[in-house]
C-alpha cells in the first residue's frame, strides 16, 4: 500500500534536512509579503508575455485564449544525492531510448530476439518508413528528452521515483524552468546566499552545443535555427525565447526553400544555407511532398534533403516511436537489451488494454487505475478512476470495450506533495518532475527541470492546460 510522501516533511511535526534552512526563511515572512510577492511575479511574467495557449479554447472573438501558467513561490528542493542518482538513472534511459530508434530504422534486433512485437513497431502510427536505413549523426535521434518523473510513498516514510513518460518528439516546458529560476532569484535574493543552489541558466549553451553536432559531416561553423508553426502555437513563447537566449534566428515553414538538394532561409541579405533545425512542428507538418500534403507548417523537400545528409533535425524524424505509450512499457527489457544493465529509474506497472488479460483486469478494476490514450498529451483524453464519476467509468468502460489497442491503464500513484502557496495559505500540492536531457556526442543536463504542481486540492493532473501551476527545482550541491 503506497503512503503519501511529502518532499519537504519527513513527518507532520519535523522537516526533511535539505528544507530545514528554507523552512526557518518561510516562518518568518508574513502572509501578505508572500502575497505580495506572487502578484508582482505575476506581473513581470504578465509584462514579458511568458503565456501559453489553451489548446481549442477560443475568445468571444474567435481567437486562440493565452494565459498565465500559475507560478509557486515555493521550490521543491532536492539533495545533491538524490540528483546524482537521478541523472544517472536519466542518462541511462535516453542512451537505451536513442539505441532503440537507431536498431528500429536498421537492424530490428530487438523484435528479431522476440522482446518487442513486431506489431507494436510497424502499426504504430509514430514509426517512419521513411527513416528505414537513414543514417544520422552519433546515431542521435532524440537531442532534446523531457522525461516525466513522479514519486511516490513507501510504508517506511521513504519515496521511490517513477519514470511517467518519456517525451521525445517535441517537449516543452523547459523555458518555464529557466524564467521561474529568473523569478526566484529577483523575488527572494537573500536565498541564493543562504542555499547552494546548482545553477540552470547554461542550458540555452548546452542546448545550442548539442544541436551543432546534428549538423552535417564536413560543416564546422553550422547555421542553427529554430523551426515553429507560428505565434499561435501553445509554446510559442519558448520558441521564440528559445532561439534568443542561443541567439539564433527563430523561422516559420514561410522563410525556408529547397534548392539543390540543400535548405536555404530567406534572409535580408539574400538566401543562407541551414544546416540544423531545431524543430518544433510534428512529423507530420514537417513536409507536405512526404507527410501531409495540406500542412503549411514545413518546407517541402525537406525530408529528401534530410535524408541524403544535408541538414540536421532535432529531433530525428520518427523520434515518436520510442515516446508512445504502447512502447513505454518495454524499456526496461530495452535497457537490459542494449545496455546490458538492470534500470536505475523504475516504470509504473502498465496495463496493456491490447492484450485480453489485462483487458479484462483494467475493466474489472476501472474505478481504482489511470487509463491513457496511447497518443494522448496534455492530460486530455484519460481517466482518472478514484476522482471520476460513476458515469465517467461507465463512458470510459464503452470506449475501451470499442477499442481497447488505444489505452493503456496503470495504478493510480499517490504522487508525492510540496508545500504550495495557495489562496487559504500553505497547503501541501502534488507535483511532478520534467529533467530535461540533452543528447549530442554526450549526455548532458542541468540540475534540476519543470516541477509541475497540481493547484487544485487534490487533483493528481499537473498540466498547465488542466490548471496546473509550475515551481522552480533546485538541486542543492554538496
Amino acid at each position: 500500500m503506497q503512503s503519501q510522501f511529502d518532499e519537504m516533511h519527513a513527518t507532520s511535526a519535523t522537516v526533511r534536512d535539505h528544507y530545514r534552512t528554507y523552512d526557518r526563511w518561510l516562518a518568518s515572512q508574513p502572509r501578505d509579503v508572500m502575497r505580495s510577492r506572487r502578484e508582482e511575479a505575476e506581473m513581470i511574467f504578465r509584462r514579458v508575455g511568458i503565456t501559453f495557449a489553451i489548446y481549442g479554447e477560443k475568445d468571444e472573438n474567435g481567437a486562440g485564449t493565452e494565459r498565465l501558467i500559475p507560478f509557486d513561490l515555493i521550490p521543491r528542493i532536492i539533495p545533491a544525492h538524490e540528483w546524482r542518482e537521478m541523472e544517472r538513472g536519466l542518462t541511462q534511459r535516453v542512451t537505451a531510448l536513442n539505441r532503440f530508434i537507431h536498431d528500429i530504422y536498421h537492424d530490428q534486433a530487438i523484435i528479431k530476439a522476440g522482446l518487442i512485437p513486431p506489431e507494436q513497431v510497424f502499426g504504430n502510427a509514430q514509426f517512419r518508413p521513411e527513416m528505414l536505413g537513414v543514417e544520422v549523426p552519433c546515431r542521435v535521434y532524440a537531442h532534446i528528452a523531457g522525461i516525466d518523473l513522479v514519486r511516490a510513498g513507501n510504508p517506511d516514510g521513504s519515496g521511490t521515483y517513477y519514470v511517467l513518460e518519456d517525451n521525445l518528439r517535441v517537449p516543452s516546458g523547459v523555458s518555464y524552468m529557466l524564467e521561474n529560476r529568473k523569478m526566484t532569484m529577483r523575488l527572494f535574493p537573500e536565498l541564493f546566499s543562504e542555499h547552494r543552489i546548482a545553477p540552470v541558466d547554461h542550458y540555452p549553451d548546452l542546448l545550442l552545443e548539442t544541436l551543432r553536432t546534428a549538423a552535417p559531416a564536413g560543416v564546422s561553423e553550422p547555421t542553427v535555427v529554430v523551426l515553429t508553426p507560428g505565434m499561435y502555437n501553445s509554446a510559442y513563447f519558448e520558441h521564440a525565447f528559445l532561439a534568443q537566449q542561443m541567439g539564433v534566428e527563430l523561422v516559420e515553414g514561410q522563410d525556408l526553400f529547397v534548392k539543390d538538394n540543400f535548405i536555404y532561409m530567406r534572409t535580408t541579405r539574400g538566401p543562407k544555407r541551414v544546416d540544423v533545425i531545431y524543430r518544433r512542428v510534428d512529423d507530420d507538418f514537417l513536409d507536405p511532398l512526404a507527410f501531409r500534403p495540406d500542412s503549411t507548417l514545413g518546407c517541402a523537400g525537406l525530408l529528401s534533403v534530410y535524408r541524403a545528409g544535408n541538414v540536421g533535425l532535432c529531433n530525428a524524424i520518427g523520434t515518436g516511436i520510442a515516446d508512445d505509450k504502447s512502447i513505454y512499457p518495454y524499456v526496461p527489457k530495452m535497457i537490459e537489451f542494449y545496455l546490458g544493465e538492470k534500470p536505475v529509474l523504475n516504470n509504473v506497472p502498465t496495463y496493456l488494454c491490447r492484450e485480453p488479460e489485462d483487458l479484462a483486469y483494467v475493466l474489472a478494476h476501472l474505478d481504482q487505475l489511470v487509463v491513457k490514450e496511447v497518443h494522448g498529451a496534455g492530460g486530455y483524453g484519460m481517466l482518472i478512476g478514484p476522482t471520476a464519476s460513476r458515469q465517467e467509468v461507465e463512458e470510459f468502460r464503452a470506449r475501451l470495450q470499442a477499442d481497447p489497442a488505444r489505452y493503456i491503464a496503470q495504478p493510480t500513484l499517490s504522487l508525492s506533495t510540496c508545500p504550495t502557496f495557495v489562496e487559504s495559505g500553505i497547503a501541501p500540492r502534488h507535483i511532478d518532475l520534467r529533467p530535461f536531457v540533452l543528447s549530442g556526442k554526450t549526455v548532458q543536463m542541468v540540475p534540476g527541470g519543470l516541477t509541475r504542481v497540481a493547484l487544485k486540492e487534490g487533483s493528481l493532473v499537473v498540466n498547465s492546460s488542466q490548471g496546473g501551476g509550475t515551481k522552480d527545482t533546485w538541486v542543492l550541491e554538496g
